[in-house]
C-alpha cells in the first residue's frame, strides 16, 4: 500500500496569527491573497494588472494547462491588491521569495507546525467547507478537473465535522 502525504490546513488560529504577523503591504498581499482565493503560488507570480476584473472585484487566472478560472476577492484581498497595483504592474516576484516570505512570516507569528504557499491553499479549502460552501464550487475556485482531487483537500478535524452537524441539525 503506497502511503500519501496528508496535508494539514492552518488551525484558524494560526491562520489568525499568520494575519497579524504581517508587517509591509507584500506580506499582507501574500498571505491574504493566497489564504483567501486558494490560488497557487505559480498563479499569484504571474499574476498581472490585466488579469484583474476591479469593478467585479475578481480575477482572471490561468493555471495548470493554460485553464483560465474567475476567482472573487475578499474585501481584503481587494485592498491589498489596490494598493499593490497603484505602483506595480505585475506582482513582481519569484515563486522562491514567495515561498520564504510565507515561511518567514510562520516563524514570526511562532507557528510551529509545517507552512508553506500550499497549505495555505489546503487552509482555504477547509475553510470554504466550512462555510458550507458546495464541493463543486471548490473545485472550480481550486481549478480542479476532478472532483476527486478536490476531496483530497478536504480533510476536516472530528470536531470540525461534529460543529458541522450540529449548526446543520441542531
Amino acid at each position: 500500500m503506497q502511503y500519501q502525504y496528508k496535508r494539514e490546513p492552518l488551525a484558524s488560529d494560526d491562520a489568525n496569527k499568520l494575519v497579524n504577523a504581517c508587517n509591509t503591504l507584500k506580506e499582507k498581499l501574500i498571505i491574504f491573497t493566497l489564504l483567501d482565493t486558494g490560488m497557487r503560488v505559480s498563479e499569484l507570480e504571474s499574476l498581472n494588472k490585466k488579469d484583474i476584473q476591479w469593478q467585479e472585484r475578481t480575477f482572471y487566472i490561468y493555471g495548470k494547462k493554460s485553464k483560465r478560472r474567475i476567482l472573487p476577492m475578499t474585501e481584503r484581498v481587494y485592498i491589498a491588491m489596490q494598493s499593490w497595483f497603484t505602483i506595480q504592474d505585475k506582482i513582481g516576484m519569484c515563486k522562491r521569495t514567495i515561498q520564504f516570505i510565507v515561511k518567514r512570516i510562520a516563524k514570526r507569528a511562532g507557528i510551529i507546525k509545517p507552512v508553506s504557499c500550499h497549505i495555505l491553499r489546503h487552509t482555504f479549502a477547509v475553510s470554504c467547507i466550512k462555510k458550507g460552501i458546495p464541493t463543486r464550487a471548490l473545485q472550480n475556485f481550486l481549478g480542479h478537473d476532478h472532483l476527486a482531487t478536490t476531496e483530497i483537500y478536504l480533510n476536516l478535524t472530528n470536531e470540525d465535522v461534529i460543529r458541522i452537524f450540529r449548526e446543520k441539525f441542531i
